[in-house]
């Protein structure tokens, strides 16, 4: 992937949607999602994007995490216009420039913690990265007593710091998460927020998708999203 971190200057966009849109086709109808969606994230920013149920929200995310493609419009990742990628190039985008953060936490349950921080490396083949660079991960979350268990033997704050952990094994530009403390009690949730903030503090550039307002106070920037439109940035 150094083709697109040369091509990527400091100061651009890590991500830009353009006039994007999608839709989806249900039998003999194509149901839109999302219209005429514009935004931008600049390297190093915090953004929460909020709704309700049904906003569109889950779509939002599968077109900034190149899930998905859109239906009209761009997305452009890290300088890169989604369209114009083959597939092969897509996967490598998404599996060298994001990191993905789940509200399900998404761990092999047969892992280890530190086996399961350190899978995306097997995929992605990317060298110099492997089990020491899972350990330093595993110490930055706090569990570093904790990397031998597997996931049942640990709870969903833990898992979730497992999953923080994996998601930056490859050194991404941008960390998505998808409603992070949704299965989490209050002070669990607090505790894994203070570790976006603090990643946050370190320069990384976070999307977190939630429809808690109280999480939007960890952010630069609320998006609000409602029925498929940018209602107020």
């Amino acid at each position: 992937m150094d083709e697109v971190n040369n091509s990527f200057e400091k100061n651009k966009h890590v991500i830009e949607l353009i006039n994007m849109c999608k839709s989806y086709q249900v039998g003999e109808m194509e149901v839109p999602i999302l219209k005429s969606i514009d935004l931008s994230v600049k390297k190093g920013e915090f953004v929460a994007i909020m709704g309700p149920s049904g906003s569109g929200k889950s779509t939002l995310m599968n077109m900034i995490g190149c899930l998905d493609r859109p239906t009209c419009g761009q997305v452009i990742v890290m300088g890169k216009d989604i369209n114009r990628l083959s597939e092969v190039e897509l996967a490598r985008l998404r599996g060298f420039e994001i990191g993905f953060v789940f509200q399900t936490f998404n761990l092999v349950p047969r892992l280890s913690a530190l086996q399961n921080v350190e899978l995306p490396t097997y995929a992605n083949k990317k060298e110099g990265i492997g089990s020491a660079r899972a350990k330093e991960l595993i110490d930055l979350v706090g569990l570093q007593d904790r990397a031998g268990y597997k996931p049942t033997e640990l709870s969903g704050g833990q898992q979730q710091r497992v999953a923080i952990a994996r998601a930056l094994i490859n050194d991404p530009s941008l960390i998505l998460a998808d409603e992070p403390t949704g299965n989490l009690d209050s002070k669990t949730g607090n505790e894994i927020m203070n570790i976006f903030t603090d990643l946050h503090n370190r320069g990384r550039t976070i999307i977190m998708i939630t429809h808690d307002p109280e999480l939007t106070g960890y952010a630069d920037r609320v998006v609000h999203l409602k029925d498929g439109v940018i209602s107020a940035t």
